[in-house]
């Protein structure tokens, strides 16, 4: 991402810009990000983006991933997206998604997509917040082993192909592509705000990609938090 933030005025379109290894990887909140040798490290310069839509990509990217990970595998059942920026193998994370905005003069002109892949190791769970989703690798996993450069080859066309849908006809075609792979749709989640913790049915996620829960005081719409299970 700061590759990409640096170099946006020589990039005409979208770029994607890889990493072999990453020694000072983020995630969401500053939190750390291990990223060693063998894992995909990648950053998708997205100029000319909408301000109303930015923070939608990470709809796009998630169902992009999943795209790029079942093409791979052939393991369609083994992988979920969980709001909102995460993607599950067997339950366990595999994928993150980091959004950061471009800006021009205070307004939003594009997005950066950050994305870190568990393709050969997983961090130590140990390192996590309490309750958090503990990490998987695709090795670990499934025994396939598949390089960072496949795993571009796979998820950059599929991305194309799913920001060429938002672009056209709206979040509402990612919107449903997204909840036909949401993890724990229908059941009882925990969304973690930075002043409260509010449970509920995970009922949607609507068209603003908020989600959506049930709770016994009432629907409550977040737009922003962590979820846990």
């Amino acid at each position: 991402m700061e590759e990409g933030r640096a170099r946006r005025a020589e990039l005409a379109g979208p770029t994607w810009i890889t990493a072999e290894v990453q020694t000072a990887g983020r995630g969401r909140r500053g939190r750390a990000w291990a990223n060693p040798a063998g894992n995909f490290a990648g950053t998708l310069v997205l100029p000319n983006v909408s301000p109303e839509t930015a923070a939608l990509r990470s709809f796009v990217a998630a169902v992009a991933l999943d795209e790029a990970f079942v093409a791979l595998t052939g393991r369609r059942e083994a992988f979920s997206l969980k709001w909102p920026n995460d993607v599950l193998l067997n339950g366990g994370k595999a994928a993150g998604i980091l959004l950061e905005s471009l800006t021009d003069k205070g307004r939003i002109t594009g997005v950066m997509i950050g994305i870190g892949v568990n393709l050969a190791t997983a961090p130590d769970p140990g390192t996590l917040e309490t309750g958090a989703v503990a990490p998987v690798s695709l090795a670990g996993e499934t025994g396939l082993h598949v390089t960072p450069q496949e795993f571009l080859e796979a998820l950059a066309p599929a991305y194309a192909r799913w920001e060429a849908q938002v672009r056209s006809y709206g979040f509402g075609p990612i919107r449903q592509a997204w909840l036909a792979r949401a993890a724990r749709l229908g059941e009882q989640i925990t969304a973690r705000l930075p002043n409260e913790e509010i449970a509920g049915t995970f009922r949607e996620v609507d068209a603003e990609g908020r989600l959506v829960l049930s709770t016994p005081k009432g629907e409550r719409c977040i737009a922003a938090g962590d979820v846990f299970f």
